[in-house]
Order: structure tokens, then C-alpha cells, then sequence
């Protein structure tokens, strides 16, 4: 695991998420007008497609600024803002999913009546589109590591480039074959390349609001570690879980050895355990109940 500590706020991707948009919705603009002067459903949908990821873009730049705003003490929101990203993100890939259904309905319904099409201004279009792309992958691959929403705007764009790829075909074959269903296919090609980002972001969603533990954290190794760690004799009740993208938070009853008396004792300890914390494993937040041997034993008889 890594120790960027950037603990999945994004506000350092900030302005590229907002260059981004700027590119995004230029090319969604050009092709708009493409799309309505030829009539090409490829390029509608490129576009249908370009204005969710906008939206989406627009909701992480949201979700960002509201997730600074952090818990203040005796507010029901102890954790702040942060699952504000989680929600975003979710929406975002309601709308993917939503618009890739438009996208494929439309094409099955231009194949019994394909117009004629301007194959040249659809491959102009297509170009700028690619090149705007390619733009708007170098500026959030970085951060598409660390942020839920930067990686869902990257998963986007990347599929805006290859949906600009796929307007470019057909709009070759149009030109050299005159078979303007190819608009069609090329439309369905970009509908089937939305719905697995879009299922793989939900489903990403999914298991922050689950509370499963995150997938790059070992639970019995992290076991280890602790039980491993100076004055500690088991440990017990663990549990990670991801509060927002890149911000794991642990919870651990640990079972001390008998010399652990006094204050001062169990002080040292916390700090054995926060620095083994900070060498092996990038959790932002930890909370450690000390116990003396025998505790669980009277846990379990007050509660039953």
C-alpha cells in the first residue's frame, strides 16, 4: 500500500477536473452541432455521452468542495462532508447507465432507415474529439489512483476517446463505402463501452457503502502487526472499513500484557501501534480500546 496522504479529498486535482471540463464540454459542443448539421447518431451519442460525463465532472468538482468542509464537535456529521464523493460518484454511474440504454435503442431503430451522412465533417469531428481526449487522460491519470471521482472523470474521458475512435471508423467506412450504417454500429459500439465503466464505478459505491474492507488492506496480516507489536497480547472486534475514496478507517479492541498498569504504559503502547500503523498500512484514522487480559470475558457478561 502507498502513503500518498491524500486521503481521498481530491482538492489537489481540483483544477484538473476543471480543465477537463472546459475541454470536455468544447468538444461536446462541436460535435453537438456536427451531429445536428449531418445527422449522425454517432456523434449525438458521442455527445449525449460527453454531456454526462460533464455532469459527472461537475458533481466530483461538488463533491470535492463540499468534503472540505469537515465534522465539527456535537455536529451528527462527526466525519464531515466526505461520503458526499461516494454519493456523486453513485449518481454518476446511474446516468452512464441511463445513457447508454438511449444510445442503443436509438441505433437499433436507425437500422431500417439509415440516412446519408457527411462522412468528412463527422471524421473532423471525430479527430478533435480524440485529440481533446488524449488532452484530458494526461492531466487526471495521476490522480485517477487516489480519488474515487478523479478515476471515475478518467474512465470517462478514456471511454470519450475511444468513442471518438469509434466515429472515426465509421466515418472512414462511410467515406469510402458509402454504408451509412456504419453510423449505427459505431453508436452501439459506444453504448457497449459505458455500461462496464459504469457498473464497475457503481460497484465501487457499492462496497464504500457497505463498509467491506477495502481490497488493497490485509485483515490478517494487519492482524499480525498488531498482535506483533510490543505489550500487546491479542486483539479483537477489528475492523476497516472506507469512509470515502483513498480514507480507511480502523477500529480494534487490543488485549494488553499484565505489566501494561498505567497510564504511561498504555500511552507507549497507542504509539507502538500508530507508528506500526503509519510503516505498513495508510489508515488515516484508528481507534484502539485497550484491555486488560480477562476484559472480553466481562464484556460478555454485562451484555448478556
Amino acid at each position: 500500500m502507498g502513503h500518498d496522504h491524500a486521503h481521498g479529498s481530491g482538492v489537489q486535482h481540483r483544477g484538473r477536473l476543471a480543465m477537463v471540463l472546459g475541454l470536455t464540454a468544447i468538444v461536446l459542443l462541436v460535435e453537438a452541432v456536427v451531429a445536428a448539421f449531418t445527422g449522425s447518431l454517432a456523434l449525438l451519442a458521442d455527445a449525449g455521452h460527453m454531456l454526462g460525463d460533464s455532469f459527472g465532472i461537475v458533481m466530483a468538482l461538488a463533491a470535492i468542495t463540499v468534503a472540505q468542509r469537515g465534522g465539527a464537535e456535537g455536529s451528527r456529521r462527526t466525519f464531515g462532508y466526505q461520503r458526499t464523493e461516494i454519493l456523486a460518484a453513485g449518481l454518476n454511474g446511474l446516468i452512464l447507465l441511463g445513457l447508454s440504454a438511449w444510445v442503443a435503442v436509438s441505433a437499433i431503430r436507425r437500422f431500417g432507415d439509415a440516412p446519408e451522412l457527411d462522412g468528412g465533417l463527422i471524421l473532423v469531428a471525430g479527430a478533435i474529439g480524440l485529440v481533446v481526449n488524449l488532452i484530458g487522460l494526461v492531466l487526471l491519470r495521476g490522480g485517477s489512483s487516489e480519488n474515487l471521482n478523479v478515476r471515475g472523470a478518467y474512465l470517462e474521458v478514456l471511454g470519450d476517446a475511444l468513442g471518438s475512435v469509434a466515429v472515426m471508423v465509421s466515418a472512414t467506412i462511410i467515406l469510402l463505402t458509402d454504408w451509412y450504417a456504419a453510423d449505427a454500429i459505431a453508436s452501439l459500439v459506444i453504448a457497449a463501452m459505458i455500461v462496464p465503466r459504469a457498473l464497475s464505478l457503481l460497484r465501487e459505491v457499492v462496497e464504500v457503502l457497505l463498509e467491506s474492507t477495502p481490497g488493497d488492506v490485509d485483515l490478517a496480516d494487519l492482524r499480525a502487526h498488531i498482535i506483533g507489536t510490543d505489550g500487546v497480547r491479542d486483539v479483537h472486534d477489528l475492523h476497516v472499513w472506507t469512509i470515502t475514496s483513498g480514507m480507511p478507517v480502523m477500529s480494534a479492541h487490543v488485549v494488553v500484557d499484565d505489566d501494561v498498569i498505567g497510564m504511561a504504559e498504555a500511552h507507549a503502547v497507542l504509539d507502538r501501534l500508530r507508528g506500526c500503523l503509519a510503516d505498513h498500512f495508510d489508515v488515516e484514522h484508528s481507534t484502539f480500546q485497550i484491555e486488560p487480559a480477562g476484559h472480553r470475558e466481562s464484556e460478555h457478561h454485562v451484555h448478556h
